[in-house]
């Protein structure tokens, strides 16, 4: 479960202005701590390929290939547009040069070749894309291609971005070339160089992309992490310079580990009473959290309290899993997050043929 903390960062007019759009969430919990025009739709350029990265870490992960794999490119990267790798037809590379070439290098024709590995065709692959990010719960992106070439019907909002990079996060093979800032494929003889230059300047950098455009203007997802494990996602889109971009992210990042820290619930279900229940072949019901997680507050916040809100009692019939009640965490007055109170069993309606078969039961003891 994703808990919401709004704590407005006090960012200048002057460098709102100079920004469309701009996020900053902790990466494990999701939880969103910043952010202005979050959920403006906007084209964002080539930072639609960090969905097809995503797509094709999941695809690594579950083994459809391996790192290792060797694949042969199509005739589909004959004349690729933007940034390549001069792959032809007939090449082979394997999947981690692949993968660097497309996080480093930003190629085109690599893209095209994990693509079709993954879904026979670029067509198919994008359906896909489109299709998880809808499972994802992003309803303010549409893909249009795996390359980001600018679309006029393409869009995405530094929220879902921010999102795609909190799944991407996860995935610990991938980390070593988001943080690569330089490196070379086909076998020494193509030089790959990040756009993103915070993996060689940002200590705490662990990705993920950096691009530009006429049309998208400066943008940038960075995440960082701390000594400690903690990490941050800021995604910036529509920056009028480069420094602006990388420099608004920076800050973020940096203001979320002075800031901010990660705590737990920490509430036992012990703490609740059974329920009462009416007309029920039961009299009350367990019932417990729904769940428990971590929460993102302030620093200065030393311990949370909880207030539970339940009624007297319940009507049968009840349904496990049923919500009847909620757990609001505190932060002095400031309501940090409400966690569901739900029921641990079923609890069918009381008839009287139930009154019956007890009723005998009793008798013949």
């Amino acid at each position: 479960m994703n808990f919401l903390l709004y704590m407005p960062i006090n960012s200048s007019a002057e460098e709102s202005e100079n920004i469309k759009s701009y996020i900053l969430i902790e990466s494990v919990t999701g939880t969103v701590i910043d952010g202005e025009n979050q959920s403006m739709r906007l084209n964002a350029g080539y930072m639609g390929k960090l969905m097809t990265l995503l797509l094709v870490a999941e695809d690594i992960e579950t083994g459809k290939y391996r790192l290792t794999t060797e694949l042969t490119a199509s005739s589909s990267v004959t004349g690729t547009k933007g940034a390549v790798v001069w792959l032809e037809s007939g090449d082979k590379m394997t999947v981690e040069e692949l993968v660097k070439s497309v996080i480093i290098g930003n190629a085109n024709d690599a893209v095209t070749v994990l693509a079709e590995q993954s879904e026979r065709t670029v067509e198919e692959f994008v359906k896909r894309m489109n299709s998880e990010a809808f499972d994802m719960g992003l309803r303010d992106t549409a893909f249009y291609s795996p390359y980001g070439y600018y679309d006029e019907r393409e869009y995405t909002t530094a929220h879902d971005i921010s999102v795609i990079c909190s799944k991407l996060a996860k995935y610990e093979f991938m980390k070593p070339y988001f943080k690569t800032w330089r490196d070379f494929v086909k076998a020494g003889q193509t030089e790959l160089v990040n756009e993103n230059t915070l993996a060689r300047t940002y200590d705490k950098h662990i990705g993920f992309k950096a691009c530009h455009s006429e049309q998208s203007g400066y943008c940038i997802a960075e995440g960082g992490e701390n000594d400690s494990g903690m990490s941050y996602i800021a995604v910036v889109l529509g920056a009028e310079n480069e420094d602006i971009s990388f420099g608004k992210a920076k800050k973020l990042i940096n203001r979320g580990f002075s800031e901010y820290k990660v705590t737990a619930t920490m509430f036992p279900d012990e703490m609740l009473m059974p329920l009462r229940v009416r007309n029920g072949e039961d009299t009350a019901v367990e019932i417990r959290l729904r769940n428990q997680s971590n929460l993102v507050v302030p620093r200065g916040v030393n311990e949370l309290s909880t207030v539970v809100v339940l009624p007297e009692y319940i009507t049968a019939p009840v349904k496990k899993g049923q919500k009847i009640g909620t757990a609001g965490f505190y932060s002095e007055k400031n309501l940090v997050c409400e966690i569901d109170i739900v029921t641990s069993n079923s609890v069918n309606k009381l008839t009287f043929g139930y009154i019956l078969r007890e009723t005998l039961c009793n008798l013949l003891k």
